[in-house]
This record gives C-alpha cells, sequence and structure tokens, in this order.
C-alpha cells in the first residue's frame, strides 16, 4: 500500500517503510480530539422542544460541527434547535447513521431552511454503502426505501452525498464506520409482517439494514461511540471500532441501539460484551429502552450521573460529562 507525499503540487508515491534518520521508521500520529459535545436534538424525551420517535445529534468537536440524523419529522429538529438556542446554519455536514424515516425525515426541509442563510450549510451528507438499494416486499413492485425520493429532492437543494464503504476519518480523530461486519448474531432490528428485502446487486435479501452507520470519536480517555439505531449490533459496531480505531475502552456510548424489545438472553449477553470493552458513560436514547438503560446502569457499575435516559437538550461533554437535564435525571 502507498501513501502519498505533495510537492509543489506533485502527489509522489511512497512506500510504507519510509525511514526517518538512522533507519527509524515514520510512524504515523494517532490524532485524537480534544474538546467534544454532543447534544441530543431528537428522541422521545425532552425537557425543552418535542419529543417523537426518531433521532438526531449536534456534534461540536474541535471547531467541527456535524449533525447526526435528522429526526422523524420534517419540523421536530429544527424546532428544538430553536428552543435551545442552536444554530445550524453554521454546521455544513450531516452525517445519517440508516435509512430509515425516522432518522432521515429531516434532512431535505432543514436543508432548504438553512441554505436560505447560508449555502453551505448542511450542503454534504455522510451515507454508508447500500442506503439507497431498493428494499422491496414479496408480490410489489414498489420501493420501500425512502431515501430514493429524499436524494432527488436533497440534490435539488443543492446537497451532495458521500458515500462510505469502509471505516474513515472524517476530521481529525473522528470516524465513520462505514458498513458494519457482523461477527457476532445480533439481530437488532425489527421485523414487520411482512418484511422488507433489500436487493443488492442481482440478490435480494433479508434486510439486516446493511447500511447501518455509526460515529467514532477518539480521545484520550478512549473512544465515544455514537449511534442511531444501532442495527448492525452494538457489540459489532463497537468490535469494528476498535479495529478501525484502535483498541481503546469505550469513554462513552450515546444514541440509540435498539434494545427496548430483546430478549432477557440477548440482554445478558450485551452487559456481559459492554462490560468487557469498559464503558464508562452511557446515554441510552430512542430505541434502546427505559428499562434496558436502568438495567445496563446497574449492571456495568455505573450510576445516575454517568448512564442516562436519553432527552432533547441533553449535552454529553468530554471535560464535564453527562448533563441529563431533569427528566433524565
Amino acid at each position: 500500500m502507498l501513501c502519498q507525499l505533495a510537492l509543489a503540487g506533485l502527489a509522489v508515491p511512497l512506500a510504507p517503510t519510509l525511514l526517518h534518520g538512522a533507519g527509524t521508521p515514520i510512524v504515523p500520529r494517532r490524532r485524537v480530539v480534544k474538546q467534544l459535545r454532543i447534544t441530543i436534538l431528537s428522541t422521545m424525551l425532552a425537557d425543552e422542544g418535542l419529543g417523537e420517535w426518531g433521532f438526531a445529534a449536534l456534534v461540536e468537536v474541535d471547531g467541527h460541527r456535524l449533525l447526526f440524523d435528522t429526526g422523524a419529522h420534517e419540523d421536530v429538529v429544527a424546532r428544538n434547535a430553536r428552543e435551545l438556542d442552536i444554530a445550524l446554519d453554521t454546521v455544513p455536514e450531516v452525517v445519517l447513521s440508516h435509512f430509515h424515516g425516522d432518522h432521515t425525515s429531516g434532512l431535505v426541509a432543514l436543508r432548504r431552511e438553512v441554505a436560505v442563510r447560508q449555502r453551505t450549510a448542511l450542503a454534504r451528507a455522510h451515507v454508508a454503502d447500500g442506503i439507497f438499494a431498493p428494499r422491496l416486499r414479496d408480490g410489489e413492485a414498489r420501493d420501500y426505501n425512502d431515501m430514493n425520493r429524499v436524494r432527488p429532492q436533497y440534490e435539488a437543494a443543492g446537497g451532495s452525498f458521500t458515500v462510505h464503504g469502509k471505516p474513515t476519518e472524517i476530521h481529525p480523530g473522528v470516524w465513520l464506520t462505514g458498513p458494519v461486519p457482523r461477527r457476532h448474531p445480533e439481530r437488532n432490528w425489527s421485523v414487520g409482517a411482512r418484511p422488507a428485502r433489500v436487493q443488492l446487486g442481482a440478490q435480494l435479501v433479508e434486510d439486516t439494514v446493511p447500511d447501518d452507520m455509526a460515529m467514532i470519536i477518539d480521545t484520550d480517555q478512549g473512544l465515544v461511540v455514537l449511534t442511531g439505531c444501532g442495527h448492525a449490533g452494538v457489540v459489532n459496531i463497537i468490535a469494528h471500532a476498535r479495529d478501525a480505531v484502535r483498541p481503546a475502552p469505550v469513554h462513552a456510548l450515546i444514541g440509540g441501539i435498539h434494545l427496548f424489545n430483546a430478549s432477557e438472553q440477548t440482554l445478558a449477553w450485551t452487559e456481559q460484551q459492554l462490560r468487557s470493552f469498559g464503558v464508562r458513560h452511557l446515554i441510552g436514547a430512542h430505541c434502546t429502552g427505559v428499562e434496558t438503560v436502568y438495567r445496563f446502569r446497574q449492571s456495568l457499575g455505573l450510576d445516575r450521573s454517568r448512564c442516562v435516559v436519553g432527552a432533547v437538550g441533553q449535552v454529553f461533554d468530554l471535560d464535564r460529562g453527562i448533563t441529563p437535564g431533569n427528566i433524565a435525571r
């Protein structure tokens, strides 16, 4: 594998065994985040603003601002941001964790609203490979993937998509997992009476939400893992993050991990794995389940200051920890 050195506008390939001084290999320096603040903008509970079955969070990291998911309704994230006095017209990028409407429905309306004031706001959307794959049900020709209707509208509003097929560092210390390998048989997605199938190339297969993607933030304290629903499985996500970024403890796990209807066996296995990852803070939002959060608080040896049910307006700060708000305290 070759790396490149830019000289006078030219890209010069270099072998990875480039030596420094007397035969000492140059080792790329790991880039870690120093300042991080994550504010919940959409989930079911709300101290301020509106609750909904959806998810969104503002990520402020070392001078960069990113919106992670866009909620279930067109206007809820915008209304909650105004209620919390948060400006979204200075947020250039959005990350969509997967194709489901409770995470993507606000995208086009938000882009149209902020573009009036700042044309670069929410103009770039990061997604994982597979997010536009057709979703079909037996006997029907209709594509149930709303992202294939959202896509042309977002692009017409001046937005563009960046598709990630593997782990990518989009800013220093800020990673997107891309599609997550399913090394453990976690089945953290809901299956209806007539489950959809996904068209992957020439194959029509069970829709396991292959486009599910998480954000991983590398800090000196450990990894901060931000998920939308965690359909790939929270254990699979963390294991993948530890392989792709570094095998560090999980300083914070934030977002939905789709365990609200999990079996006793699944919960017991998951909490055992999370203990092994050294999870120190947990904000269980959206589809995690209230009872699941309380159970994990006890089983992971956390307390009310470090493990809470997610709520709109809640904040995780790298230095200060969790500011839970009133309803989740």
